[in-house]
This record gives structure tokens, sequence and C-alpha cells, in this order.
């Protein structure tokens, strides 16, 4: 009777909110029971695949082509190109972030994991601090794997990668070290969209969760704005159809948080410069209208954006109310809110 007392209660606090649920523990299975959540990798560690991608991925960076620009730098040797990045694993920060989509924060933040440089360096940058000055310190795979577990103690609802692919070999190998000390909570790959097909795939089965931005259409703007990345709409598009085809629509559990899926984030720039016409039509035609898609309205001038005009001021009410018309013109059936 006492054990009946308990459930009984512990059921109570869950749905009115009190108790969390292990973020572990929120999927539904069939006819809505609760089933153990089990991420991605799971899968894959049992199998011995995962240390398998680990060291496929950590040999590319002998002459690394882990992104798009394909540098082919000796990065094991200490050199570094683009992405500024040698052999050392550089983070930022660690902590819960209540700043993301409303699937990835619920009530105990997104485990947010920011990682120094970039590999795509936007002129427009509003973390330039982070990803051009490269703000952070070198961290071992061991303490980059504590603190995923530390996250999962402090309730996060997930692990959220911002920045994540010029260190891709490192985190995998982090990853194996926490999945053996009992990581269990979904990995989001929060990436600026200019990503390897090759890369992308050794991560089939390890991403629960791929956040790309998809920042222009037309490759001028991206060459001008992004260290004269020209091929990004091209690039991204690719990238992104791969994500959708791993992972899918975005899904959530009965409390509203993401486990698994598709979340695509489109940051709105004056004059239309970042084509957001073209990119809605291209997500509800290529992909689906039952896509999550984030329009960010909050565009500013950072960091050297006030050099160029296209980018010299934010966006205004009437261009907002364009981009929403466009949005619900091609049915896109999933926006944030």
């Amino acid at each position: 009777m006492d054990w009946l007392r308990r459930e009984f209660l512990k059921k109570a606090l869950i749905s009115t909110g009190v108790l969390a649920v292990p973020p572990w523990r929120r999927a539904l299975g069939r006819q809505g029971k609760p089933m153990m959540f089990q991420p991605a990798y799971l899968k894959l560690d049992q199998s011995g695949e995962l240390a398998k991608r680990s060291e496929a991925l950590w040999k590319i960076l002998g002459e690394c082509q882990l992104c798009p620009r394909g540098c082919k730098v000796k990065r094991l040797a200490g050199e570094v190109k683009i992405c500024r990045s040698d052999r050392r694993l550089k983070i930022a920060s660690v902590g819960p972030h209540f700043g993301e989509e409303r699937p990835l924060v619920g009530r105990h933040g997104s485990g947010t994991i920011f990682f120094s440089q970039c590999n795509l360096r936007c002129c427009f940058c509003q973390n330039w601090e982070i990803a051009h000055r490269g703000d952070g310190r070198h961290l071992s795979f061991g303490q980059l794997a504590d603190g995923m577990l530390d996250l999962q103690r402090r309730g996060c609802h997930n692990i959220n990668l911002v920045t994540p692919t010029h260190f891709v070999p490192h985190i995998v190998r982090a990853l194996r070290i926490a999945v053996s000390k009992g990581l269990r909570l979904p990995l989001v790959y929060n990436t600026g969209g200019y990503e390897s097909l090759a890369t992308l795939k050794l991560l089939d089965g390890i991403v629960d969760i791929y956040m790309p931005d998809f920042k222009f259409q037309d490759g001028k703007y991206s060459h001008r704005f992004c260290a004269e990345a020209k091929d990004y709409p091209q690039v991204a598009a690719t990238a992104i159809a791969e994500m959708h085809r791993q992972v899918g629509v975005l899904q959530t559990d009965e409390q509203g948080i993401a486990t698994r899926g598709l979340i695509i984030r489109h940051l709105v720039m004056p004059q239309n410069t970042a084509g957001t016409d073209r990119f809605v039509r291209w997500v509800a035609e290529k992909l689906s209208p039952k896509t999550y898609v984030n329009l960010m309205d909050q565009y500013h001038p950072a960091h050297q954006a006030g050099q160029h005009p296209e980018l010299a001021r934010r966006i205004t009410a009437a261009e907002w109310a364009q981009v929403l018309k466009w949005a619900r013109a091609v049915g896109l059936e999933n926006l944030a809110s």
C-alpha cells in the first residue's frame, strides 16, 4: 500500500508539473504509454560502431576535410586555417540555456555547449567573441564528457552542441566516455548549415536532433559575408536534406520536449538579403510543410555588419509581416512560436 501511495503521489506531481520526469523517460510508446527513451547513439555504442566512427573521424584531422572548405590542413600536427582550430578541443561555455526553441528548453533548459571558433565566420555573427576571437579554454575529452554528464544531472533535456562542425571527432570521443558513465540525453547538432555530406553520414545514428541555420539562398551574399563561402546555398540545401533523411520531422514527448528530428533556423535580414521567400518555398517543397522552422526576427548589425549597406540596419515591421505572409502562402505548418 505504501508503494501504491508513493506511485500515485508521484504521478500526481508529474501531471501538475511540480515534479519533473527524467528526460530519458519521456518518450511515448503504443497507445500513449510511457516507455524508456533511448538516444540514437546507444545502439551504435552497443554494437561497436560508435568506436569505429570515432576512429574514422579522428583520421580526417590528419588532412582535415570535416567541412566543405576541404582545407586539408594537418590539424594533428598543429596546423590551422579557416576555423583556427588544431587538434585541441576548445570550449567557451557549458550550462543550461533557456533562450533556445521551446521544444529544446522545456522547464529545465537545453544543456548547451558552446565550441570556440567556427568554419563559416560570418561578418554579422552575434557570437563573434566566441566564433571569431576564439574565447574559451582547452579541455580534455574526459572534461567534455563530465560536462555532458553534469548537464544531465542538472535536469537539462538534451546536450546542445553549438558550432560543433570542426570538433566532431572530439565530440564523438567524449561521447563514448560519457555513455560509459550513463549519458542518456538526446544530442542536438546546432550548426550554421555549412556541413560536409561525408561528415554527416558518419553522424548518422549518433545525432538525435539536427538544428541547422539556412542563412542565404544566393551565393553572392554568402561569398561576401561568410568568408568567401560562395557554395553555401547549395551545400546547406544538400546537408539539410541529408539531416532530414536521417531524423525526419521533429518528434516531441507528451510534455512537448524534442526527442528526435529536424529544426531549421533562418535569420530574416534587411532587404530580403537572406532570400526568405525562396527559403520557405524550398522547405515546403523539398522537405515537408510539417518541418519545424524558426523564422528569427532578432537580426541586428553585430560585429562587422555595419560595414555593409545590406546589413547595416534591423528589419522593419513591414519586412517581418511580409515574411509571415510568405511562410503561410507556401503552407508551412510548424513555425516556432
